[in-house]
């Protein structure tokens, strides 16, 4: 059974990251087709990135559950935790390191995916070894939460998530980039902008 995890696993970061490459230069190759938009990168920002890691993941799990997913009881669960923490992993690695760099660097942001992508299968495997997660609710649970996340990631446009590239960022600049994120989340899920909006300018979020 271990082995098989390991297998798994293996098979999950390799297509995970084939295909989230193919994503990330999808929606030019189909001349910025709007049924290849909600899935593929349709510009450099950070929001577009999450979905080149996120979209990937849930269909190979898809391809795992119906495979085997009889062999795992807690698969659902668990694969929920290990996408939305890798998905939400990608911003709070590029905004750290661009926080402290004062600009974004190339290699480092492609480097930042596939680390992502490997972290999350280990995260995934250690949890199934573990036994974690069990039980019918727990299970209803992650599927619905894939799906809300699925929703979410897809009707959001790149563009309330972009901030300033290819220069110096200023920390007024980092906090924009957090205020622009969140208030297109928040807008796209169902809340309220100005509730949101004025909450964030009320110190859940402050500019630095």
């Amino acid at each position: 059974m271990k082995r098989q995890i390991g297998l798994w696993q293996l098979v999950g970061f390799a297509v995970t990251s084939l295909i989230g490459t193919l994503l990330h230069f999808l929606y030019e190759l189909t001349d910025g087709s709007m049924l290849a938009a909600p899935f593929s990168g349709v510009n450099e920002s950070t929001w577009e990135h999450m979905k080149l890691l996120f979209f990937p993941m849930l269909l190979f799990s898809a391809v795992q559950f119906a495979a085997a997913g009889q062999n795992y009881p807690n698969f659902l669960a668990v694969r929920a935790v290990s996408i939305l923490a890798g998905t939400l992993l990608i911003p709070v690695l590029f905004y750290t390191y661009t926080g402290v760099l004062g600009h974004d660097v190339t290699w480092v942001n492609v480097s930042i995916f596939y680390v992502v992508a490997l972290a999350v299968f280990l995260l995934d495997s250690c949890l199934l070894r573990q036994g974690v997660l069990f039980g019918p609710w727990k299970q209803l649970l992650g599927l619905a939460v894939l799906w809300l996340a699925a929703f979410c990631l897809s009707g959001v446009p790149g563009s309330r998530w972009s901030c300033p590239s290819g220069r110096t960022r200023s920390p007024a600049d980092m906090g924009s980039c957090y205020k622009s994120a969140l208030r297109g989340a928040f807008s796209v899920c169902g809340v309220h902008n100005e509730f949101t909006t004025e909450n964030l300018d009320h110190g859940l979020l402050r500019e630095v």
